[in-house]
């Protein structure tokens, strides 16, 4: 896999077809606990819909970056390339979830942060936070965006707390946004921009 970023604890990479391939992607979609936050269990998922998801991002490269997140669950071994470079990674990895910047926008500079993490032994350490601030600073720094933004459910403690967590000021509620779980739920934007995340750091 070629890696884009790494700390002690994970790493996260382009998501292709092999993640898919050798992983529980598929799975998390059908997981009601997963997707209790947002639309993606309104409708089981297929492998219909999965390829029309590939293929989008085939076809429009420059709308939207997707990255596999993987949490090192092993010591690390040495690896030398036939090309004599030397490095050490993971002996053992998992792929726990995704994140991503969707709707990016060249002209004004914008995007959507969003996340999935599949894995429930994974929620709640730290790993979404530590993968996104790679993806803010590739968005700030690689694409030149000056602003990031997302939106998530009142209900979703977890994802405000991630917002949070990486300098993102809240900046209004759409009331009664969302349908979920049986009731009408508000909306909670959040945004960061690239002066803000620049301060933080």
């Amino acid at each position: 896999m070629n890696t884009l970023y790494e700390n002690e604890r994970l790493f996260v990479v382009p998501f292709d077809w092999s993640v898919i391939n050798n992983g529980n992607y598929c799975k998390w979609w059908n997981d009601q606990e997963v997707t209790k936050h947002n639309s993606h269990g309104l409708f089981p998922m297929s492998d219909y819909k999965l390829q029309q998801f590939m293929k989008q991002l085939d076809e429009y490269p420059d709308s939207q970056l997707v990255w596999a997140v993987f949490a090192k669950v092993s010591p690390k071994v040495i690896v030398i390339t036939p090309e004599g470079d030397k490095g050490d990674i993971p002996s053992k990895s998992i792929h726990i979830g995704n994140i991503s910047l969707q709707k990016i926008d060249l002209i004004n500079r914008s995007a959507e942060f969003a996340c999935v993490f599949g894995e429930k032994d994974y929620w709640g350490k730290g790993y979404c936070s530590q993968a996104a601030a790679f993806l803010f600073d590739h968005g700030f720094d690689k694409l030149g965006l000056n602003r990031i933004w997302t939106g998530t459910a009142a209900t979703n403690k977890g994802m405000m707390r991630v917002a949070e967590k990486l300098g993102m000021a809240e900046e209004g509620r759409f009331t009664e946004g969302v349908f979920l779980n049986g009731e009408f739920v508000d909306v909670i934007a959040f945004g960061v921009t690239a002066e803000m995340w620049e301060a933080a750091e």
